[in-house]
């Protein structure tokens, strides 16, 4: 088994309201809403960035969830040590 290819970051199951919270936390605003897909703005180390986010979802798949973590322009260290409280 290729180990490259079976290699999947294990990230906590976060829901469409963590996720949401998230963002917020770091300044980004919904600024808009299509059927299931929320579309959040923000600014982050200078750049402006746009989040997709289905709404709605118990958890994300890991590969989903990373292209989140990419859009938002934030570290996963950021981006998974906010959520915790």
């Amino acid at each position: 088994m290729d180990t490259a290819r079976s290699y999947m970051p294990k990230y906590p199951k976060l829901s469409s309201k963590d996720v949401e919270k998230i963002l917020m936390k770091y300044g980004f605003e919904l600024v808009s809403q299509k059927g299931s897909h929320r579309q959040f703005k923000g600014i982050v180390r200078g750049r402006k960035r746009r989040v997709t986010v289905l709404a709605d979802r118990k958890s994300f798949h890991p590969k989903t969830l990373k292209s989140m973590i990419r859009q938002s322009g934030l570290t996963e260290e950021e981006f998974f040590t906010s959520g915790k409280k």
